[in-house]
C-alpha cells in the first residue's frame, strides 16, 4: 500500500454520490447492500469524522456510506473493496487523499495504518467477527470504529460476563474497546434482505494502559477456555497446561477453581494469561 497520500481539500463538488453502480449482490461475497439512506447518514454521523481525520471504509459496495463520507473534511480515505467491478467503479472517481484498495479486508495489513484512524463499514456477516477481532487488536492507533453487523454478533460483543451471549468474542473485544449499540435495522433496509436483523455498534478504544500488553497470549487463553466453556476453570487449565501449578495460580489470582469461562471478566483473562502463558509460551500454544 502506498505510504504517501495527498492532503485533501474540501470542495462543494465533492458531495456527489460515489460509485452508484447497480452491480448485483454476490452471495459468495456475503453482499447485502444497505439501501436505507437515513441509516447510512446515521452510521457516518456516528463515526464523528473531523477535519484531518484518516478514515477507512471496509466494503464500500455501491457507495451507500461512501457518498456521505466523500464530502467530509478527512485528510485520507481508504476504501477496501473485494469485488472487482465495484473496486473499479470507486477507483474511477478519484479525489485527493482517496485510495481504493482492491482486495480482501481479511488479508489487509492493519498494522500498516500509521497514525490515528477511524474505521467504518457494513460488514459481511460471514467475516464480521474475525475482521473485528483483528482490527481492535492490530490497528496501532484506532480512534473509533462503527460497524453494521448481524444483531446476534452485536449482542455477543455487548454481553456482560455471566450472560448467555458472553463468549470469546465478548471477552476479546472488551479487552480493547468499549462497545456501544447504535441502532438496529430490519431486513428490509438491505438488498437483498438478509434473514436476520442487523445492528450498528460503535467501538471506542480503551486507554493504552488498560489494553492487553500481550494480546497473543490472551487470544490463546480465551480460545482454550471458551473451547470448553461448560467445564470448570481448573479442569480446563489442567488439560491445556498439564505442567503448570494450576491450583496455586488460581489461588494467587483469587479465582475459584469451579468458575466457568463465561463468568470471567476481560481483566480476569488478562491476569490469567500472564500467569499461564509466560512470554516464551506465547507461540507454543497458538490456537490450541
Amino acid at each position: 500500500m502506498p505510504s504517501e497520500f495527498c492532503p485533501r481539500a474540501v470542495h462543494a463538488s465533492d458531495s456527489e454520490p460515489a460509485a452508484p453502480g447497480r452491480a448485483h449482490p454476490k452471495k459468495s461475497l456475503g453482499q447485502h447492500f444497505l439501501r436505507d439512506e437515513g441509516a447510512c447518514r446515521r452510521i457516518v454521523d456516528l463515526a464523528r469524522v473531523e477535519a484531518g481525520d484518516q478514515v477507512l471504509e471496509i466494503g464500500p459496495g455501491r457507495g451507500a456510506l461512501t457518498r456521505f463520507l466523500r464530502p467530509l473534511p478527512w485528510s485520507r480515505l481508504i476504501l477496501v473493496e473485494k469485488d472487482d467491478a465495484l473496486a473499479a467503479e470507486h477507483a474511477a472517481r478519484p479525489l485527493p487523499g482517496l485510495q481504493v484498495v482492491h482486495g480482501d479486508a481479511l488479508a489487509f495489513d492493519w498494522t500498516s495504518l500509521a497514525g490515528g484512524w477511524k474505521i467504518v463499514g457494513n460488514l459481511p456477516y460471514n467475516v464480521a467477527s474475525p475482521l473485528m477481532w483483528d482490527i481492535v487488536s492490530r490497528v496501532p492507533e484506532l480512534r473509533r470504529a462503527v460497524f453494521m453487523i448481524q444483531k446476534e454478533v452485536a449482542d455477543r460483543i455487548l454481553a456482560e460476563p455471566g450472560g448467555r451471549a458472553y463468549g470469546a468474542l465478548s471477552a476479546w473485544m472488551r479487552s480493547f474497546v468499549v462497545p456501544a449499540r447504535g441502532f438496529t435495522l430490519g431486513p428490509a433496509a438491505f438488498s437483498p434482505p438478509p434473514k436476520v436483523d442487523s445492528a450498528v455498534v460503535t467501538l471506542t478504544p480503551l486507554p493504552p494502559e488498560q489494553r492487553p500488553q500481550r494480546p497473543d497470549a490472551l487470544a490463546v487463553l480465551i480460545k482454550v477456555c471458551f473451547g470448553r466453556r461448560r467445564k470448570q476453570l481448573q479442569g480446563i487449565l489442567r488439560r491445556a497446561f498439564p505442567d503448570l501449578p494450576t491450583a496455586d495460580i488460581l489461588t494467587d489470582l483469587n479465582l475459584k477453581p469451579d468458575r466457568r469461562p463465561e463468568t470471567l471478566t476481560p481483566q480476569d483473562f488478562q491476569r490469567l494469561a500472564d500467569k499461564v502463558l509466560p512470554p516464551a509460551a506465547d507461540t507454543a500454544h497458538e490456537t490450541t
